[in-house]
């Protein structure tokens, strides 16, 4: 996912153009963007990740083009260092280490083997400096970076707060309500204030910076939605600036266009709005673009420009201020009430995204498939206003009905609504089949279906527990109203309770037979179908926290999890414990292809997984310091397909992967696989495609190519693949790795030699019996009179090899049989 806070760059190939604090170049191809660890290479005309650039230890914190060389990329981060990449590859080429967090980077195409960076000032807290970091020259991958210069003290952490001008020729920092220029060829620092004190609503601050391209002008961004123009600065007294206003409340971000005609800026509107010629009467809006507008970032051309929301997208815009395109990653949603689902159908994450919507995120293309409008209301961005917000989901077995919790977030007396929801085949989509105005008098606390996939839609069963100490079982019914759109609906058919105590978790046995139903410390056992409270169980002191039925060869287990750190298993056949441990357990979540269990722990702040089965007490798999932060949800997503594990400390993870979500809102999962493997197969294939031009010859060869084999087939000719054509790993590697990065001439003969020859390998049956035949055309060919015998032994120890026994011919015979093989029998393909 993209965290807030980073800024996307625009990238492709092309001739070299001027680079300002975000990078772009002309006829952009390429969209580059950093993302939590990583950087991300999408393709603009398809949206596709075409390569995940990996490396980083922390959070990575800008990218800029390598302003000598546009193939390549330097990226910074939390970590300390600042890498160079080969991004249409993928390879990292060098890593300079700095040593200090490096909060924000900036590239000039006059500083040749220098950066600039915003790092730390030491000793002092909360202060920033920019340096420029000299680059050393080496043979090495790993090297120093420790030539640092001071350029400006007191400058702001983001990266929006500096600004490089004309040709590189000054740098502009913003902090507070205080402005300072720098000259580098005079040396000169010119420093500028706004008044502090706010008056008539008016707030002074700066909130970002850029400068004209071509002009000595910059541009300013303010908290009270103003924005300055500022010229003839090079004059400490003599300084002029001009004042435009649209926005109601803090500018995000500004950027001029590459000709410095237009200027942009978004804000908290979710309008990006276009200023011509610096007036004010002359402007255009591109409005509802979803969420606030963080970042704006140009390409060198002028023809696109993408801009960075706080709900973690990307919109791509054409010059002309027409929505072009859309990259959507997770939703950061200010809280996941409604946990980590798995849509049946699409094995989609679905959780809350915008405010009272369903995001389906997509975890093999990272991108979002669709949102779904459930509280069907405009939300209002003020503090303190109470709306309604979706709380609770659960899906049916096989993905046809949805059912959604909605509440207010009045604590004492919430507006709730159930929801259930029909997806519609022809449409697409989920639409409303019923709605239930106030299905408990208190907070809904858990919901769950039947699943029973043999019996169909007859035998569904929707279960709700809610703080008003009961749980509630729904059904569907005919719909008898001849009004009514659709034939079913859902309505209340039992209402249970146990001993007045609050209804905590809900669940279903596999086949579906049986209901768990947990109320504060007890858990209770229901027969689905009579709806009898079969036994119950209790493991003072705490509350239950989860529970959850064992699976397939475990299905006689109950699983629960107490507030008083203690994870028990019950038989269901002897109606006892079967063991305890005493463990914090946050998370308790079942595999649905397997018996395996994950519990997430939280202890000394940091979380633990352990999995396990419950006829099992010892785990089969224990990761402790699995991360920092405290996870919060998780779930198992089935995987298409049984993935090949060869380390039997992962085989639990063969059909299914464990996702977690953090209270940070990060989603990590735990794979075997690195992450070039991860990539799937067409974005691999997107990536070289894209990465070569297609050219008239080129066209011309492969419709040939295709013609050729095509006919080939038609004709019945067998398709003959020569070993000799199929390249070694060593000459792929060496065809493939870019000449910048590759090692001595001396050094890869030998290589390249040894990967030439035939190495000696068992032969194939085929390959013994065309030897047989050979041989024994060749001892007709010198003598007829050869010993029989000799021949007859060697045919015979070639014919063992297959497995098989041959009996020994006599001399007239064997004459007999060279007779025939000299025979020529073409004619009967005449027939």
């Amino acid at each position: 996912a993209l965290p807030a806070g980073v800024p996307a760059a625009c990238g492709c190939r092309g001739a070299p153009g001027p680079f300002g604090r975000v990078t772009a170049i002309r006829s952009c191809r390429y969209l580059l963007c950093a993302s939590g660890d990583f950087v991300k290479v999408y393709s603009v005309n398809t949206e596709e990740t075409l390569r995940l650039l990996g490396g980083h230890a922390d959070l990575v914190t800008g990218v800029q083009l390598n302003a000598h060389n546009h193939m390549q990329l330097y990226s910074s981060s939390l970590d300390g260092t600042i890498k160079l990449w080969d991004f249409m590859d993928g390879i990292l080429i060098k890593t300079f280490t700095v040593g200090s967090q490096l909060l924000a980077l900036y590239t000039l195409a006059s500083a040749e083997d220098s950066v600039f960076v915003v790092i730390p000032k030491k000793g002092e807290r909360d202060t920033f400096q920019l340096v420029s970091v000299k680059l050393t020259k080496g043979a090495g991958q790993d090297l120093e970076g420790k030539e640092l210069s001071v350029v400006l003290d007191g400058v702001g952490a983001s990266m929006k707060h500096i600004a490089f001008g004309r040709e590189g020729a000054y740098v502009v920092s913003v902090k507070d309500v205080d402005l300072q220029v720098y000259f580098f060829k005079r040396k000169l620092l010119n420093r500028f204030s706004l008044s502090a004190v706010k008056t008539k609503g008016g707030d002074n601050r700066f909130s970002c910076v850029v400068c004209h391209p071509t002009e000595d002008c910059i541009a300013t961004g303010h908290a009270d939605g103003k924005i300055r123009l500022w010229r003839n600065f090079h004059h400490r007294k003599e300084y002029i600036y001009s004042t435009l206003h649209w926005h109601h409340d803090i500018v995000m971000d500004l950027a001029f266009s590459m000709e410095g005609t237009r200027l942009l800026s978004g804000g908290v509107e979710s309008v990006l709005v276009q200023w011509h010629n610096e007036s004010s009467c002359q402007k255009d809006f591109l409005p509802r673009l979803g969420s606030p507008i963080e970042y704006i970032s140009m390409s060198s051309d002028g023809a696109l420009c993408c801009t960075v929301h706080t709900d973690n997208r990307i919109t791509i815009i054409n010059s002309n201020l027409r929505f072009s395109r859309s990259i959507q990653g997770l939703i950061k949603s200010r809280d996941v009430k409604t946990g980590l689902v798995v849509d049946p159908r699409t094995k989609a994450l679905v959780l809350n995204g915008e405010p009272g919507h369903l995001q389906f995120y997509s975890l093999q293309s990272d991108q979002q498939l669709f949102s779904l409008d459930i509280v069907q209301r405009q939300y209002i961005h003020q503090a303190g206003l109470k709306q309604s917000d979706l709380v609770k989901v659960a899906f049916s077995a096989q993905g046809t009905w949805l059912a959604t919790v909605e509440e207010s977030e009045e604590v004492t007396d919430p507006e709730l609504q159930l929801k259930l929801w029909f997806y519609d085949e022809q449409t697409q989509s989920f639409k409303l089949n019923t709605r239930i105005n106030t299905p408990h008098d208190n907070h809904i606390t858990d919901m769950c279906f039947r699943d029973m996939d043999e019996l169909g839609d007859d035998s569904l069963v929707l279960v709700t527990t809610g703080r008003d100490c009961v749980f509630k079982v729904w059904v569907m019914v005919e719909d008898t109203d001849p009004e009514a759109q659709q034939s079913v609906s859902w309505s209340c058919d039992f209402v249970g309770s146990y001993h007045n105590y609050q209804a905590t978790n809900c669940c279903f046995s596999e086949d579906g037979s049986l209901l768990a139903v947990s109320f504060e410390e007890t858990v209770t056992v229901w027969d689905s179908l009579t709806w009898d409270l079969k036994c119950t169980f209790c493991h003072p002191p705490g509350n239950i926290r989860n529970i959850c039925f064992g699976r397939l060869k475990c299905s006689k287990y109950l699983i629960g999890a107490t507030d008083y750190g203690f994870l028990c298993c019950w038989n269901l056949l002897t109606c006892a414990l079967e063991w305890s441990a005493h463990l914090n357990v946050v998370v308790l979540q079942p595999d649905p292809l397997s018996e395996h269990i994950a519990a997430v722990s939280w202890l000394s702040k940091e979380s633990s997984l352990f999995v396990f089965k419950p006829n099992e007490p010892r785990p089969i798999y224990i990761r402790r310091n699995l991360c920092k932060e405290k996870i919060l949800l998780a779930a198992f997503v089935p995987r298409d397909e049984p993935e090949m594990i060869s380390s039997e400390k992962y085989l639990w993870l063969r059909k299914s992967q464990l996702f977690f979500l953090t209270d940070t809102q990060e989603l990590m999962t735990l794979s075997t696989k690195t992450l070039e493997e991860r990539l799937t197969p067409s974005s691999k294939q997107l990536a070289v495609e894209e990465s070569f031009p297609l050219t008239p010859f080129s066209l011309l060869l492969g419709k040939h190519r295709r013609q050729q084999a095509q006919e080939d087939i038609d004709l019945g000719k067998p398709i003959v693949h020569n070993k000799q054509e199929q390249a070694s790993p060593a000459v792929k590697e060496l065809l493939h790795t870019p000449a910048h990065v590759l090692p001595s001439a001396s050094f890869l003969c030998t290589i390249f030699i040894n990967s030439l020859l035939i190495s000696k390998e068992s032969k194939s049956a085929e390959e013994v019996a065309d030897e047989v035949e050979m041989e024994s055309e060749k001892a007709e060919d010198n003598s007829d009179e050869e010993d029989v015998t000799a021949m007859e032994q060697e045919d015979t120890s070639h014919m063992e090899l297959l497995g098989e026994m041959t009996c020994k011919l006599s001399k007239s015979q064997e004459k007999e049989l060279r007779k025939i093989r000299k025979m020529d029998y073409s004619w009967i393909s005449a027939f």
